[in-house]
């Protein structure tokens, strides 16, 4: 039966009080994504036709994401109490579509699961007509904690039970543990969820006793050899860190293996797409949609969000770039900020403690040094010099400032825009700009210097006898 007619059902109706935190815990970040977002992500790159997810605790926020994410990919499902896993699938199983044939199970904190591990559970019940329930099975060496899987004396799976609810040292001596990935027929897997009670330790209903409910129908329950970090889920902000650390592990092994450079303490987040020859240096941040091209280079320390830079550009380090665009071949660093909407052309240059928003440079120009360019169209070629200022807010409203091909900024100088310099045309250091200036001419704005003989003696005198006198 192909995934064409399966539901993915995805428990994420936890409160997660050992986070000690008002967010709920399926929200908490890692690798740049919400916890949440890989099990759904797996589900829908095994094929799923439909993915429901259960939510409790933050019902609002976690819908919110799931909706901004994925769109009408993913329906939501409420569990009104928390009464455990058999529950909360329950409340799941009245949202997935009539014509879903079967249901996968699993829970929604796990964010190492991937597309195959969810695929494999499914295909067990392909393989055997026989089975009605597929169960996602692995060994540990110390298997405290864990649901273990009980079996017959033909060997045949006929229970999970769980920890607290162990009833012997043989049985806490098994080492074969229960993931939490499961698969069963729609029909089968209503009637299983119905018949359970919360006759357990805990008094709770458990999603683990479909596995008896089959049993006892005289239904085959087949394993299915899984990972051991598929069942790796978050409860505290530890586990948290430990799993960020495996997931960033995960990403840079692949990028490593399509061609990249990476060096150690980089951190690369999910959704990143970095092509061949590119190098990533220590310390550097890559998040969101950024985006780096082949045979770039990103210097140590730089921090990029939704950044797409182009192939062969170098970031010098230090670099912090938002919703900006860094074209072929250019240079930008050390220590330049990139504010949003910034588009650096080919061959250009921003330079040393240079700050842009909105600006776009064409190719070839230049901004080496100390510079605020915000709100600017600055044309190929030109160059503008340290300390330069656009100023592009008038306390209610941002206007433009354009600077032509070839024209030539001279150092200190303020842009009070509106306002154009031409093409071609040369601003003087220290120029206050509040007109255009056409192109091919000359704007100068500064007052004329006088040089009075001999006055700094009798200044540094008047000085040092006003110090002094306060002694």
């Amino acid at each position: 039966m192909a995934l064409s007619t399966t539901t993915a059902l995805i428990l994420a109706a936890g409160q997660g009080t050992r986070m000690k935190s008002s967010t709920p815990k399926v929200l908490h970040p890692i690798s740049g994504r919400p916890l949440v977002y890989f099990p759904v992500k797996a589900a829908l790159d095994a094929g799923c036709a439909e993915v429901v997810v259960v939510v409790g605790h933050g019902r609002e926020e976690v819908e919110a994401f799931l909706k901004s994410a994925f769109g009408d990919k993913v329906k939501i499902a409420l569990q009104k109490e928390q009464r455990g896993t058999g529950d909360a699938a329950a409340a799941g199983m009245e949202a997935v579509g009539a014509g879903a044939a079967r249901v996968l199970v699993y829970y929604g904190d796990v964010p190492l699961l991937e597309a195959d591990d969810v695929r494999r559970v499914a295909a067990k019940l392909d393989e055997d007509p026989l089975a009605a329930v597929g169960l996602a099975t692995c060994e540990l060496d110390d298997p405290f904690g864990y649901g273990r899987i009980l079996r017959d004396a033909s060997g045949e799976i006929v229970e999970v039970r769980e920890q607290k609810d162990l009833r012997s040292d043989d049985e806490r001596r098994i080492r074969e543990i229960n993931p939490g990935i499961y698969a069963a027929g729609a029909a089968f897997m209503r009637d299983a969820l119905a018949s359970l009670t919360p006759n357990n330790a805990q008094g709770e209903y458990y999603l683990t006793d479909i596995v008896s409910f089959a049993a006892r129908q005289g239904k085959r329950v087949v394993a299915v050899p899984s990972r051991a970090s598929v069942m790796d889920g978050i409860n505290d902000r530890e586990q948290l860190a430990e799993l960020e650390a495996r997931m960033q592990a995960r990403i840079v092994k692949k990028w490593r293996l399509a061609g990249v450079t990476i060096r150690a303490g980089a951190r690369i987040e999910e959704g990143v797409v970095i092509e061949p020859d590119a190098t990533i240096e220590t310390g550097c941040v890559l998040r969101g949609k950024t985006v780096i091209g082949g045979g770039a280079f990103v210097d140590v320390g730089c921090v990029l969000t939704d950044v797409t830079v182009a192939e062969g550009a170098r970031l010098k380090p230090y670099t912090v770039g938002e919703a900006s665009r860094i074209g072929r071949a250019a240079q930008v660093g050390p220590f330049s900020h990139l504010r949003p909407e910034s588009d650096v052309g080919e061959d250009a240059h921003v330079g040393n403690f240079v700050e842009t928003k909105k600006t776009r440079l064409g190719k070839g120009a230049k901004a080496n040094h100390l510079a605020y360019l915000g709100d600017g169209i600055i044309g190929a070629g030109a160059n503008v010099g340290a300390g330069t200022i656009f100023c592009n807010y008038d306390g209610f409203q941002k206007h433009t400032t354009v600077i032509e091909d070839g024209a030539f900024i001279g150092s200190d100088s303020q842009l009070v825009a509106p306002v154009t310099v031409g093409k071609g045309a040369y601003v003087a250091t220290g120029t206050t700009v509040t007109r255009d200036v056409p192109a091919d001419a000359m704007a100068i704005a500064r007052i004329k210097q006088e040089n009075k003989e001999g006055y700094a003696s009798r200044l540094r005198g008047r000085l040092k006898a006003a110090k002094d006198a306060k002694k």
